[in-house]
């Protein structure tokens, strides 16, 4: 039976604009289990982005509860959040973030490089990724003289590489084609399939309805579809 790994209860977001207080978030209450693929569907200004940032402990909530694998996130301190992104969260979004500069490889490297793995370990387990990706023979090309539906490929291989609990994707196919796009889809589903649980946020119904169940969110209140 699959765990429930992410739970949120009655979670509020507040805004302190002068003397106003805005409500971004009211009340959400949500779980995911492992193996998961869910899309949080909303508009521009619905709150989603909020929400997105708050799961992957880029915010933190006002009031209510948190738990990621059974522990309270919530009230934790910026440090220990901080490494808790890094070993849990795989974040995908659809500007890429790709270091111009660095390869392909040196750019999944860069997560084992905070973590402090061994130099030998950080190129065997980037290159293993980038060839589960696709990009085998891409590895020691730069941002530049990919496409963008390799520069995808090569984020998705770098939020891979710390075997994280959840995959984060925001507007993953935003920056693309449509064909291109669908072949990322594609590598979403396959990385589903292995059993990886993915979190995608999108304004794109039609996108949405790739995931096994869409949440759609909306003045900060959250529905759920079934689909």
């Amino acid at each position: 039976m699959p765990e429930e790994i992410l739970t949120m209860k009655n979670i509020v977001k507040e805004y302190q604009m002068g003397d106003e207080t805005s409500t971004i978030l009211k009340g959400i209450n949500l779980s995911v289990q492992s193996g998961e693929f869910i899309s949080l569907l909303g508009p521009s200004g619905s709150g989603k982005s909020t929400l997105m940032n708050i799961i992957g402990f880029l915010d933190v909530p006002t009031s209510g509860e948190y738990h990621l694998s059974g522990r309270k996130m919530s009230g934790q301190e910026e440090k220990l959040l901080a490494q808790i992104r890094r070993k849990e969260i795989g974040f995908i979004f659809q500007s890429f973030y790709l270091l111009s500069r660095q390869s392909a490889l040196k750019n999944v490297e860069l997560p084992l490089i905070y973590s402090g793995t061994d130099k030998k370990l950080r190129y065997e387990k980037a290159a293993d990724m980038l060839k589960k990706v696709g990009l085998g023979d891409k590895m020691h090309h730069l941002p530049r003289q990919l496409s963008g539906g390799q520069q995808q490929r090569v984020a998705i291989a770098r939020a891979l590489i710390n075997d994280p609990t959840i995959l984060l994707a925001d507007e993953p196919t935003g920056a693309l084609d449509q064909k291109t796009g669908r072949q990322v889809m594609e590598l979403f589903h396959q990385l589903n399939e292995e059993g990886r649980t993915i979190i995608m946020i999108t304004h794109d119904v039609k996108l949405a309805k790739e995931a096994k169940r869409v949440v759609s969110i909306l003045d900060g209140n959250i529905s759920e579809e079934v689909i």
